[in-house]
């Protein structure tokens, strides 16, 4: 589980690349013009499908940081065999995990018509959405088609951005 510190890093960092990134790739001419003039000034937009990507990237690096940590239980010669299983079913179920995600995202696509991110914990699914429309009819049609996908009730929460 990510505690709010490792939350508040990973937000900091993230914005700090994509600013470092923007100042990179700015032209020279703007940078120049910007330098000499102390009243000019650069407004960045971001758009729903930027926050998505974002949130998309999180979600990787959590992950990653995940297997990481269980590879190095994998790898350590101190590890019983009851950890180093733990540690392989777990690698294993966050796999799987990341594949029903891409394949209800899809889904989602197919259907809809719509980008989103989703993110699955234990019988949690969280999706959000990149749509103008902001409806409950849309919603609960996103809930029952991400429900059939599995036998079990599962706790689904639409978001739209």
């Amino acid at each position: 589980m990510i505690n709010k510190q490792k939350l508040w890093f990973l937000t900091l960092f993230s914005l700090i690349l994509v600013l470092s990134v923007y100042y990179i790739t700015m032209p020279s001419d703007l940078l120049k013009t910007s330098s000499d003039n102390d009243t000019s000034s650069i407004v960045v937009n971001t758009t729903e499908e930027d926050s998505l990507s974002v949130l998309q990237i999180m979600s990787d690096e959590e992950r990653l940081q995940q297997m990481e940590d269980l590879k190095m239980i994998l790898n350590n010669v101190d590890s019983t065999l009851e950890e180093k299983n733990n540690a392989y079913e777990k690698m294993q179920l966050i796999k799987e995990t990341k594949g029903k995600e891409s394949t209800l995202k899809e889904k989602i696509k197919k259907e809809y018509n719509l980008d989103s991110f989703i993110k699955i914990e234990n019988n949690q699914i969280k999706v959000v959405v990149e749509s103008n429309e902001h409806s409950y009819e849309l919603a609960n049609n996103i809930i029952r088609s991400i429900q059939e996908e599995y036998e079990e009730k599962m706790y689904i929460s639409v978001k739209f951005q």
